[in-house]
């Protein structure tokens, strides 16, 4: 298939590409990576006037950590995450994530940021976030906002990211007790049932969880009620872990689709949220 026409611009700077992004306005799009924007212009379900390539934004690249603080440039890939050990030390939960993530094309060019900016509700970063607690750094022409994870994603590929601001960086406090794991759709890769957990240990028991989903709603989201249930449970008693992740999307609008029922959803979640947790603690 191909695209409707559309003038290509590629900014050497990040005050260029928010430039352009006023000038333009809403016939103006941000390629990042491409894999989520290109195959939607293909079909014709965007039809940008112009592309806006921030890909040479090198200042948006790298994986810093810092005074017990992980941040990620928008622009990295999820083959730089997945390859990276300081992630796999700090933050694992998303170096799981990056590592199960689609295909090795998709990784090689697919953006940390453009994923998230995206916000597909079937995407492994978005429960990932969720459970890091990450703030997203938002540039715009009046400068710099933070939005807490919790605040950005807002529905089915809808973010608290403005027409005109750009993602710039992500970061969260180290979290060397997280992990992710999914329950994969054969062919896309993206998680019919996604589960991201982080814990805190004292004395080889949970002392507080997050535990966030991907996949089961509209929208990612955290499973409260497991967090509760996780509360002074010891990891290493399989009972105890999947009594306290029983009905984990019980809080969620659990969707229903070709590739998977409501029901089948609402399982999986209970199965891939213990398998999180465990693996977490294990780390």
């Amino acid at each position: 298939m191909i695209t409707a026409a559309f003038e290509y611009i590629k900014p050497n700077t990040l005050s260029d590409a928010l430039h352009l992004l006023r000038f333009h306005g809403d016939g103006a799009k941000l390629l990042a990576g491409g894999h989520s924007l290109i195959p939607m212009m293909k079909l014709r379900l965007a039809q940008p006037a112009v592309l806006i390539d921030i890909s040479g934004l090198a200042d948006l690249t790298g994986i810093s950590v810092s005074g017990g603080r992980v941040t990620v440039g928008a622009l990295t890939t999820h083959a730089a995450l997945a390859a990276s050990d300081e992630l796999r030390r700090h933050a694992p939960a998303l170096w799981d994530a990056a590592n199960n993530l689609g295909d090795p094309q998709v990784r090689n060019r697919g953006t940390a940021g453009g994923a998230c900016a995206h916000g597909d509700p079937a995407s492994d970063y978005p429960a990932v976030m969720l459970a890091l607690d990450a703030t997203f750094t938002l540039a715009g022409e009046h400068g710099e906002r933070t939005v807490a994870a919790a605040d950005f994603f807002l529905g089915m590929f809808e973010t608290a990211l403005g027409p005109t601001e750009i993602l710039t960086a992500i970061s969260f406090a180290a979290q060397p007790h997280s992990a992710y794991c999914k329950l994969e759709h054969p062919a896309s890769h993206y998680a019919l049932v996604g589960a991201a957990a982080s814990l805190e240990l004292d004395g080889g028991r949970i002392r507080s969880a997050r535990v966030a989903l991907s996949g089961v709603g509209d929208v990612a989201c955290r499973a409260r009620e497991v967090e509760t249930g996780l509360s002074n449970a010891d990891p290493r008693d399989p009972d105890a872990i999947s009594a306290a992740c029983a009905a984990a999307a019980g809080g969620a609008d659990v969707r229903s689709d070709v590739a998977a029922s409501a029901d089948y959803r609402s399982a999986m979640a209970d199965v891939y949220a213990a398998r999180a947790v465990t693996l977490a603690a294990s780390r």
